[in-house]
């Protein structure tokens, strides 16, 4: 095949050429960059092959990162938390290796379970919305909840008749994340069904939770002995404990605010 060329063009025209083909080619990146880039590889001297490469590595990131925001964006996380921003001297349980082996999200590609327990202000919801967002940025398909979210919205996708189409779309995700797991009792009904969610993943595709109460504590969000049993089997099944401990440290910097103003 013969490409047609075209030269002789002067500096302008060039400039619209490039601008109408990186339309035509939906190549946003080059199309807003290029005059910048043009001009450091003038200066830098650089060659017609490099110049190409630093043009197409501008796009492939560009395209990168807005994918990484797509997919933080359809996880729905209540608001921005990041690993770099977590407080470990605040919470001396948590272990920092541990947490960043979690982030490289082996465990997701394995299909593993993640659970975090511990009082309210452990950083535990912290730590699930960063773990989450860690491997979003990584490719994986995360969603969000919170647990009794997720119930009354499949105690309602059973009454109109649409179960299995929502069981099979928090199935199909990488990453399901449910918070404040235990917060309130759930009738047997609700229990029911979250389990059918679990068995849906269990060993295919990852689940992380958060609860404020140890699994013993359970049988008072799950009231049926048996049911409690079989969820938490499936919770920790080749999975991970993290136990954030008792002491709110939310609390502590709320007091050590108020001690500093009163001063």
């Amino acid at each position: 095949m013969t490409v047609q060329r075209h030269g002789g063009l002067t500096e302008q025209a060039a400039q619209a050429a490039v601008d109408q083909a990186c339309r035509m080619l939906r190549l946003p990146t080059i199309r807003s960059q290029f005059p910048e880039l043009a001009e450091a590889a003038a200066r830098e001297q650089m060659s017609y092959l490099g110049f190409l490469a630093e043009l197409l590595m501008a796009e492939c990131d560009d395209r990168a990162r807005r994918r990484s925001e797509r997919r933080i964006k359809a996880a729905a996380f209540p608001r921005e938390k990041s690993l770099r921003a977590f407080d470990y001297d605040a919470n001396p349980n948590i272990d920092p290796a541990v947490i960043h082996t979690l982030a490289t999200c082996e465990w997701v590609t394995k299909g593993q379970p993640l659970c975090l327990i511990g009082d309210s202000g452990t950083g535990k919801s912290h730590l699930l919305i960063a773990l989450g967002t860690e491997a979003a940025m990584k490719g994986f398909r995360v969603k969000y909840t919170l647990a009794t979210k997720l119930v009354n919205e499949l105690v309602e996708a059973a009454d109109d008749m649409v179960l299995n189409k929502t069981i099979a779309r928090y199935g199909r995700v990488d990453l399901l994340c449910i918070d404040e797991l235990g917060y309130m009792e759930l009738d047997r009904r609700g229990a029911e069904l979250l389990f059918q969610v679990l068995t849906e993943r269990e060993e295919k595709n990852s689940l992380a939770i958060a609860s404020n109460d140890s699994f013993g504590g359970w049988t008072k969000t799950f009231t049926d002995p048996r049911l409690c049993a079989a969820i938490v089997d499936r919770l920790t099944f080749n999975g991970t404990i993290i136990e954030t401990g008792t002491d709110s440290y939310r609390l502590a910097q709320t007091r050590a605010r108020a001690e500093h103003n009163a001063s």
